[in-house]
């Protein structure tokens, strides 16, 4: 089940006890309870009832349905057990003389007698009895055979049967039975059991059905006949909330749709929906109903309609929030909620509703532009030209998606022909930053449809080739660049774009064709070849910085610059701010990340490239080629820190989104993780053959830039396996490629590796490789050279000089948080001579990264409030983040926070 992995593994290993799924309608309790059920099959039996609301106060009628398939079993049971179970059934019209239907059996040993007797068929069976008969039967039934009870809709079963079976679950010992069952949470968020009518299942351990994450509701998507795309899927995802049954159903409702309308804000939900979701709107007051229609349309629109609302929110459908006055707000328990209330009636009853709402908000021009559109009968330019602000608007605040959406719906508003096209292009724009290829597409060939205007056209093509660079589109993406290139206007933001496809791909053709519409343009001819005049490069910096103005996008392509010109610490610099003044400015667009998350992670900021691969995710979007980036760089950060199986499911998954071939730039960091993950493990074979694919036959590099960096791991892995002679003809070929102009960091590496593959000439390697002032840059790169330098001297006995390497080198690593190369290097030290006891990491590896990065901010002095607004979390959040990280740092106060920070970043950035 899509995001129901763990939940799944729950469920299919349960042999014994009592387990209860709890969640909103929709969660997936009845799919992952028949998943159970057929998995059981093939070695046990099973047991099933499912709870009915039309039977709910039927005695017993559960347990009927329960025991149907094994009645003749009962025959088994001491008579007393027998005439009660079938008696509660209504099987028996009778019980037998002298027994006593609400007293214990006398037949059964150990229970005693709790009433007095009664003539046959004067009452109904006693519960204990029942219960009694119930437990004895099934546990008969698993003395035979592994047994599983499944209940479904626990909240419908009657009480006597819930009684009944809890009385028997709670005794259920080391024996082949089991009970799983599914309820619905009273609250619909999938954290508490019933109550009410399923209190006698309280206290059984519980498994929560919350709603799917992001990606897992984006693939889920992906997975259905017709995956929705554009506008509509986050219209879907937004619409569903993570219930796997809304996705599924408004995806078979909507998503096969070849056309949509951008004043589509709320999808109809689907008749199966309204029966789950919208049961109770027909019991509440006319007036309730009017004012829920109101705030469905507008959830602000609370003021002056508390009392209105009352009947609604006590029966649960909603929840007031927010202070008195217009801070008030509307919070329907689920999305599809709202969306039921809205489309209860009919089309011209919701328009007024929005021309009402739009004259009571002339004081607030975005709301009232979306009411008055949502109320538009026919195209209406000042309608239309009000939206096109709100759009503006709303990128300010970095809304990409309300942007597009805006856009989207002033061209469907737009009398003229040209304005209408003008607004779909201005709209693809908006929407390529939300990492939507197909919306983008849309837009964009609705605009092209209309109009023959070249600056238009080409500006449409422009924007496909932007999202198509998140995508493994290569080809599409570089056709798209190129040809919005030939309008003057668009050349050098094509290019540079197409620059970054060319990346990605990095295929030979495609770089060369993009560095020949360079025209000087450093960006592009960094991006297409960083070791080529490197230098004129990195001095055209602090001016392109300058040049910059503080705009984001800018600086975050400088940063991505900086990075492939191996100004590691001014490219970590640059994406600090350039990611700090996004958040300002509201979410990150989707993929920005990644180079960032490469930056930190090669200047020893792993948390931070964890993060950074965490933010870089795209919003259901469905973007493989983007998800895989994102695994090799956190499978990447995995590997260095030990977690080597899970490193190596990371890079597995990356290297199956994509083929190895046409996205070079991605398969090389997975494969670059997946040799990190087996030289952590200790595999120097696997680690070579890893390695060894990041180079051609020939022993030219795959990718003319991710290659480059992994010729020292290559040579180390060589070493270690006998296959020194062809890494040195890689190293050599490498050393010539970038002889022109190497970075501080290429040659650091070179010097590595030819130390390593010719140890007799080695000193002076190692000797040049640590004395480079550059190279406090990339602190585990260093430490591993001073590793690999105490090792070479102890193997030539000079071992007081070894022991000063190994210190220092463990001392980073501990501060890294790199397992694996703590335990070699504390194995060095004990060789040489030095009782070293087992170190652990650095306490600030033991937080999360988010963690990690809350004690790094409040380190400069910032404050909670300060924190939340870069973060997004409230300062409560951030308080209670810095509150948990205290004791495990050993620091009882902020004030201390600086000192240790700094003590850490000394260590890993000067290697000390």
């Amino acid at each position: 089940m899509v995001g129901r992995e763990s939940e799944s593994a729950a469920v299919l290993g349960l042999t014994s006890g009592v387990l209860i799924l709890t969640g909103e309608p929709g969660a997936g309790k009845s799919t992952l309870l028949h998943l159970a059920a057929e998995r059981h099959r093939g070695r046990g039996r099973v047991l099933r009832m499912t709870g009915s609301e039309s039977e709910v106060d039927l005695p017993f009628a559960g347990l009927h349905q329960l025991l149907r398939p094994v009645l003749d079993e009962t025959a088994s049971l001491p008579a007393r057990q027998r005439s009660a179970l079938l008696g509660a059934m209504g099987l028996m019209d009778t019980v037998p003389a002298g027994a006593d239907p609400a007293g214990a059996d006398p037949e059964d040993p150990g229970t005693g007698r709790t009433g007095a007797g009664e003539s046959a068929g004067s009452g109904p069976p006693g519960r204990l009895l029942l219960g009694v008969a119930l437990l004895a039967l099934l546990s008969e039934l698993a003395r035979r055979s592994p047994l599983l009870v499944v209940v479904d809709d626990v909240q419908w079963v009657d009480t006597g049967t819930l009684e009944t079976l809890a009385f028997a679950a709670r005794r259920i010992h080391d024996e082949p039975l089991a009970v799983l069952a599914g309820t619905r949470s009273p609250t619909g968020d999938g954290t508490a059991a019933g109550a009410g009518a399923t209190a006698p299942f309280a206290g059984f351990p519980t498994l929560p059905l919350a709603p799917l994450d992001t990606a897992a509701a984006g693939l889920l998507l992906d997975r259905q006949p017709h995956p929705p795309t554009g506008g509509r899927r986050l219209r879907i995802l937004d619409q569903a909330a993570g219930n796997p049954l809304a996705l599924v159903e408004l995806a078979r409702a909507y998503g096969a749709c070849g056309t949509e309308t951008a004043d589509e804000e709320l999808l109809p939900p689907t008749d199966r929906l309204l029966r789950l979701f919208a049961a109770d709107l027909d019991a509440l007051p006319d007036a309730t109903r009017r004012a829920l229609l109101l705030v469905a349309a507008d959830d602000r629109a609370v003021p002056g309609r508390i009392e209105e609302l009352a009947p609604a929110e006590a029966a649960g459908l909603l929840k007031i929030t927010g202070g008195a006055g217009g801070g008030r707000r509307a919070r329907f328990r689920h999305p599809l909620i709202r969306s039921a209330v809205y489309h209860s009636v009919p089309l011209a009853d919701r328009r007024a509703a929005h021309r009402g709402l739009a004259a009571s908000l002339t004081a607030e021009p975005d709301r009232r532009a979306w009411h008055l559109a949502a109320a538009a009968e026919e195209p209406d330019e000042e309608i239309a030209a009000a939206l096109e602000g709100a759009a503006a608007r709303a990128l300010e605040r970095g809304g990409h998606t309300a942007a597009a959406t805006a856009l989207e719906r002033a061209a469907g508003l737009s009398p003229g022909v040209y304005d209408r096209a003008r607004r779909l292009v201005g709209a693809a724009g908006a929407a390529a930053s939300t990492g939507q290829p197909g919306w983008v597409r849309q837009l964009a060939a609705g605009a092209a449809a209309l109009t023959d205007d070249p600056a238009l056209v080409a500006e449409a093509s422009l924007r496909v080739g932007q999202v198509l660079t998140l995508t493994a589109e290569h080809d599409g993406a570089l056709s798209s660049l190129l040809r919005a290139a030939e309008a003057p206007e668009l050349r050098r933001i094509a290019v540079a774009t197409a620059s970054v496809a060319g990346f990605y791909s990095g295929d030979e053709e495609h770089r060369l064709a993009v560095r020949a519409r360079a025209d000087g343009d450093p960006w592009t001819l960094a991006v297409t070849d960083p070791t080529m005049r490197r230098a004129d490069r990195v001095a055209a910096l602090p001016e392109l910085m300058e040049r910059a103005g503080g705009d984001p996008a800018v600086l975050t392509s400088l940063g991505a610059m900086a990075w492939l010109l191996d100004e590691t610490a001014l490219a970590v610099r640059i994406f600090d701010d350039a990611l700090h003044r996004w958040r300002l400015r509201g979410a990150l667009p989707t993929g920005l990340g990644c180079s960032a998350g490469w930056a930190y992670l090669d200047h020893g900021l792993w948390a931070q490239a964890r993060l950074a691969a965490a933010n870089s995710t795209s919003t259901g979007a469905g973007l493989p080629h983007l998800d895989a980036a994102v695994r090799s760089l956190d499978s990447a950060v995995l590997a260095l820190t030990g977690q080597t199986a899970e490193a190596r499911d990371g890079a597995g998954a990356a290297l199956s989104l994509i083929d190895p071939h046409r996205s070079r730039a991605v398969a090389v960091r997975a494969r670059w993780a997946l040799g990190t993950a087996a030289v952590a493990d200790g595999d120097q074979m696997s680690a070579y053959e890893h390695f060894r694919l990041l180079f051609t036959a020939d022993g030219d590099p795959v990718h003319y830039a991710c290659s480059l960096p992994v010729i020292a791991e290559l040579a180390a892995a060589a070493v270690r396996t006998g296959n020194g002679a062809e890494a040195a003809v890689i190293v050599e070929r490498t050393a010539a490629r970038v002889a022109d102009d190497p970075s501080p960091r290429l040659r650091i590496l070179l010097h590595r590796a030819r130390a390593l593959l010719e140890p007799d000439r080695a000193e002076p390697h190692f000797d040049a490789a640590l004395s480079d002032p550059a190279g406090v840059q990339w602190p585990f790169e260093r430490a591993q050279i001073l590793l690999d330098h105490a090792e070479w001297l102890r193997r030539r006995h000079r071992v007081t000089e070894a022991r000063t390497g190994l210190n220092t080198a463990l001392e980073t690593f501990r501060r890294l948080g790199a397992r694996p190369w703590i335990d070699r290097a504390n194995a060095e030290l004990r060789a040489a001579g030095v009782d070293s006891t087992p170190t652990a990491p650095d306490a600030l590896t033991s937080l999360t990264p988010q963690q990690q990065h809350i004690i790094r901010l409040a380190a400069q002095g910032l404050s909670n409030r300060e924190i939340g607004e870069r973060l997004f979390l409230s300062p409560r959040t951030v308080g209670s983040h810095l509150y948990r990280s205290f004791p495990k740092l050993g620091v009882t106060a902020r004030s201390q926070l600086r000192d240790l920070v700094e003590a850490s970043s000394a260590a890993v950035g000067c290697g000390v």
